[in-house]
């Protein structure tokens, strides 16, 4: 949830934001403030995660350490639990949040302007009713005084984020984050590992992954089965690629590059000693890897698929080459080296050999990087503050080396990195307590740059975006008795064989008899006398399956228990028997938001 600082006297946008090194942008936007970014005594801030942790000095006391942050010192000594009399020892490390996890409602706030101000906002809509919901309030009417914890809301981007989490409470499996409506869904179970990374098919249609002991898994996301393809040994690599055509995966094994041939099973292998980073050229004849030449020496080289036409790419007498990614649109080389006390981020121009050396972080800790889909940027990992116990700066830089800055702040020591299916958001992992594992993710949007927390709790080791606006995958529901099939959203569960439900809707389907014509059947369904519709529900004709259908929407009336009920009424094509009864009427409720999505899958069998 997010923490709220209260402006003091003589403070100023750029002192709040240095006391924790956040970059001023970032607080700007996580308030939505406007030029020239007036602020006033008394009023409440939204701040970013950025470095709360201090490390006390000579003659520091909990009063002084809480006047030069600006906070009261009940923060301080709850939130680090001290003890009468407070005393604090030379070095200690201290925790010093921004301010309390809520807001204090002033004259005249109102829902939607609070959630415009702290963007509680989906898919660039307005979400009060999110805020209204996390603090159970039963109506949307609000009084000065009252504490309101202001939620970070799912930001509706497209495409859906794969990662590696323990949250089942099982071992560590591969999900998948929704941010079009905050769901998560378990892919997997008792596959995964710590260090498994997901790698998306370039049509988001399937996710391979190196899981427990060295085994490579396939999941396909339309059916949901996994596929085991091969065994790695151990210290053989956690890096896969897939073919621009989403049919072949690339991996490196026993001194082989490996070619496996997803639909038909077929392997293709090309003996080379040595090599990593195995991947694909966007011809997908193509490929590129890192190996030793013939004096030991790391190089970058290219290959065609049938193993014929190696060709050296560089000309280095350095370092090892680690982390080595090609540009999506095959024109640029990024790589880290030498090794991870010391890694340093360098973009190699394929055409020209123009070798380019990327600033990075204050203690040449550079970590993760990785291209944006239109191959225009890189953002990255860069460890900085080991005085007080070592946070990320999440970072990025332009291809040509120009515009490295800092976006955000981890309070891990380094966090991979991914992006939207845009180029305009950036995915990354926080929450690492005394420098554990992540157990947070969160996003910022380049363009307006507030982080958005997308999940806590449970541990989270690495994260990718899907590569294009996947089609969320949908799960079926066939109910032989009622003769219909119909899909609905792969996160929800199935209740029973007439009841499907999620977090964000459900579904429940029926047979009606009625001598009565649709229209009226309709009708005597909106205006039920106990109104679950509300008042003045809507109605309209519809067909599905060429079958006369009407479809019942909810007035803004309608109770809230009602879960956003609507209901949509189709003629069977023939009457259907149960038992000794017959019906002549399929009926479907379902929330207002989905019905619509589901209603077009119906089929009658």
């Amino acid at each position: 949830m997010q923490v709220f600082y209260t402006v003091r006297p003589g403070d100023t946008l750029y002192q709040i934001a240095n006391r924790w090194k956040l970059p001023v942008d970032s607080l700007i936007a996580a308030n939505n403030l406007s030029s020239p970014y007036t602020i006033f005594v008394g009023q409440q801030l939204s701040v970013p995660p950025g470095v709360d942790v201090y490390r006390v000095r000579p003659g520091d006391s909990v009063y002084t350490i809480a006047q030069f942050f600006g906070v009261p010192q009940t923060i301080l000594i709850e939130t680090n639990q001290l003890q009468p009399p407070y005393t604090i020892q030379v070095n200690q490390l201290l925790k010093v949040p921004p301010g309390n996890p809520y807001y204090l409602v002033q004259p005249g706030d109102t829902l939607f302007q609070l959630a415009r101000r702290f963007n509680v906002t989906t898919a660039g809509q307005n979400n009060y009713e999110f805020i209204r919901q996390i603090n159970q309030l039963p109506s949307y009417l609000l009084f000065p005084g009252m504490k309101l914890i202001i939620p970070y809301a799912p930001p509706g981007d497209l495409g859906l984020i794969a990662y590696t989490s323990n949250r089942a409470g099982t071992g560590y499996d591969i999900w998948v984050y929704h941010p079009s409506n905050g769901a998560n869904v378990q892919l997997t179970s008792g596959l995964g590992d710590a260090f498994s990374i997901p790698f998306w098919s370039p049509d988001s249609s399937r996710i391979a992954f190196i899981g427990r002991n060295g085994i490579i898994f396939i999941i396909n996301l339309v059916d949901h089965s996994v596929a085991r393809i091969d065994q790695l040994a151990e210290g053989e690599g956690f890096y896969l690629d897939w073919s621009p055509d989403s049919q072949k995966i690339v991996y490196v094994k026993e001194n082989q590059i490996i070619l496996y041939y997803v639909i038909t099973h077929q392997i293709q292998r090309i003996p080379h000693p040595g090599a990593t980073d195995a991947q694909w050229f966007p011809t997908g004849t193509e490929l590129l890897f890192q190996a030793p030449d013939a004096s030991g020496v790391s190089q970058l080289f290219r290959i065609q698929t049938d193993g014929t036409n190696k060709r050296q790419i560089t000309q280095n007498s350095g370092g090892r080459y680690n982390h080595v990614r090609l540009s999506p649109d095959g024109r640029f080389i990024l790589y880290t080296t030498p090794g991870a006390s010391i890694s340093l981020v360098f973009i190699l121009e394929i055409s020209t050999g123009r070798l380019i050396e990327v600033k990075g972080g204050p203690l040449a800790k550079n970590y993760f990087p990785a291209w944006s889909p239109d191959s225009l940027n890189i953002a990255y990992s860069a460890t900085a503050f080991e005085d007080v116990g070592y946070f990320s700066l999440i970072r990025t830089v332009g291809r040509q080396g120009g515009n490295d800055r800092t976006r955000a702040i981890s309070n891990c020591f380094a966090t991979p990195v991914t992006w939207s299916v845009n180029s305009r958001k950036i995915a990354y992992l926080s929450g690492c307590m005394n420098q554990g594992t992540p157990s947070e993710m969160w996003v910022i949007d380049l363009l307006h740059p507030v982080p958005i927390r997308l999940l806590a709790g449970a541990r989270v080791t690495n994260l990718q975006w899907s590569p294009t606006a996947a089609v969320p995958f949908k799960k079926t529901l066939t109910n032989t008795e009622l003769r219909v099939q119909l899909h609905y959203p792969g996160h929800w569960q199935k209740v029973n064989e007439e009841r499907a439900e999620g977090t964000d809707g459900f579904l429940q389907i029926a047979a009606i008899f009625s001598e009565e014509s649709l229209n009226t059947v309709c009708q005597n369904e909106a205006f039920h006398q106990l109104l679950p519709y509300g008042t003045t529900p809507r109605i309209s004709s519809t067909t599905i399956q060429n079958q006369e259908a009407c479809l019942i929407e909810p007035s803004e009336d309608q109770p809230a228990e009602m879960r956003g009920q609507a209901a949509l009424i189709v003629r069977y094509p023939q009457p259907i028997q149960i038992g000794t009864d017959t019906y002549n009427f399929f009926i479907l409720w379902a929330d207002q938001n989905h019905i619509k999505e589901i209603a077009s899958t119906i089929k009658f069998l």
